[in-house]
This record gives C-alpha cells, sequence and structure tokens, in this order.
C-alpha cells in the first residue's frame, strides 16, 4: 500500500485531484450512495431547480458497468497520463495557466452540454487536454493499438475514429477536440503564429492563488513563444492579458 501512495503523491497536485475525483464520484453512484441520476446534467435541473452541482459532477461521473468499465479505465488513463504530462511539461511551474486552461475547456463543454443534452462530460474534458498535448507535441512518435505508429498531431483523431468504429459514437471525442483546439488557436495560434489579438488570457486572481513556480519546462512539449505585435503589450505564454451526442446513459 505504500507503494500505491508513494506513486499518488508523486502525480502533479492538479492532475493528483482530478485524478481523485474522476474514481471517487463514479464509486459513489457505483455504490448507490447517491443517486447517480443527480450526477448527469439534465439542462432542466440546472435552470429550473438550480442544481448547479450537475456541471461538475457530470464531469466527474461515468457509468461503471460491463459494458463501459472498459471505456472507463482507458479515458482514466489518458487522463493520468496526457494531463501529467502537460502539467509537468509545457505547463510546468505555471499551476495557475493550467488551471484557466482546465476551467476554459471545462466551461466550454458544459455550454456545449447543455445546447445538446450531453449528460456525461468526463471524456470530452479529458480530450480536449490530450488534443492541447498533442498540439505541443505534434511530432512526436507515439504508439496506439497493435504497435500502430504515428505523430502524435494525429492522436486526437485516431481516438475518435477508432471509438467511432467500436462504440458507434464519436460526439464526446469530436466535443473535446475541437474545445481542444478553439483554446489552443486563440490562446497561442492566433496571437503568435497570426500575429492577432489575445483573447484569451489567465485571470489575475489565479496567480495569486496559484503563483508560478520557478524551474521552467522539463521537456514534453514548448509553448510557442509570442510575435511580437504594435498593439500587443500583454506578453508571452502566462502573462496578464485583457479577457477578451456524445455518451448517453442507457441505464446502470
Amino acid at each position: 500500500m505504500s507503494d500505491i501512495g508513494d506513486w499518488f503523491r508523486s502525480i502533479p497536485f492538479i492532475t493528483r485531484y482530478w485524478f481523485a475525483a474522476s474514481i471517487a464520484v463514479p464509486l459513489i453512484g457505483k455504490l448507490g450512495l447517491v443517486d447517480f441520476r443527480n450526477l448527469l446534467l439534465f439542462p432542466e435541473m440546472v435552470f429550473s431547480r438550480f442544481h448547479i452541482w450537475r456541471p461538475v459532477t457530470a464531469t466527474l461521473y461515468f457509468p461503471i458497468t460491463p459494458n463501459t468499465g472498459f471505456l472507463y479505465l482507458v479515458n482514466l488513463y489518458f487522463l493520468y497520463h496526457y494531463s501529467t504530462r502537460l502539467e509537468t511539461g509545457s505547463f510546468d511551474g505555471r499551476p495557475a495557466d493550467y488551471i484557466f486552461m482546465l476551467l476554459f475547456n471545462w466551461i466550454c463543454i458544459v455550454i456545449t452540454g447543455l445546447l445538446i443534452n450531453m449528460q456525461l462530460l468526463m471524456i470530452p474534458l479529458i480530450m480536449s487536454v490530450l488534443y492541447v498535448w498533442a498540439q505541443f507535441n505534434k511530432d512526436t512518435v507515439v504508439s496506439f493499438w497493435f504497435g500502430t505508429q504515428f505523430k502524435a498531431h494525429y492522436l486526437p483523431w485516431v481516438i475518435l475514429a477508432f471509438n467511432f468504429i467500436i462504440g458507434g459514437s464519436f460526439v464526446n471525442e469530436l466535443t473535446g477536440n475541437l474545445v481542444g483546439h478553439l483554446y489552443f488557436f486563440l490562446m497561442f495560434k492566433y496571437p503568435m503564429d497570426l500575429g492577432g489579438r489575445a483573447f484569451l488570457s489567465t485571470p489575475e486572481f489565479l496567480y495569486r492563488f496559484f503563483p508560478n513556480r520557478r524551474g521552467g519546462v522539463s521537456g514534453f512539449g514548448v509553448p510557442p513563444t509570442r510575435r511580437q505585435a504594435p498593439q500587443d503589450n500583454a506578453g508571452g505564454f502566462g502573462g496578464r492579458h485583457n479577457w477578451g451526442q456524445g455518451f448517453r446513459l442507457g441505464g446502470e
């Protein structure tokens, strides 16, 4: 047990709490401690009865059944693996920037879920993180099922196609990929590569709660360097700019 505890404590702290909550909340639903229907995202319950916890629990909950258990474990691995790599790589020493990325992606996914009645949001948020990692590590060669190898740039779309083949649905993965692309485009691609205005930035209060740490990026993908534009005085990554169907539950 000490080995498991040491491993758990070695996970970077943002990923650690996200990973732990993504285990605890499904177990709470599985054990019947809380009616699992109270953990899902239903727009009418959010707006009519003010069940404001549902956008959070729907992001952490996943039904654990014989039919969905493997999919849950695969996505739990994706969460641990790619969130850890981002937090200790491109966002190393910048916890506020990583939290802001998660918050931005989560808000976009919740809005999408409310619009299209997507009841479970775990996979879209994990896929959005995986997509951002893939953008930072485009040329990294990754391995997939049966030893297939390709550049990381294609990984989010390979997972989308694979899940469509085996499960017949791709809306969760597509939602996550599109949200991840939106974040990466607004935060990096548009202002840095295209010289446009910076529409996204980490709010100042997050830096007060989660100040940057010294140490630098540890190697798993490096954020792009901002191109200086005449109208842009906000700085680069981590600067303080101006704010500018998925998997439907069929039953337990």
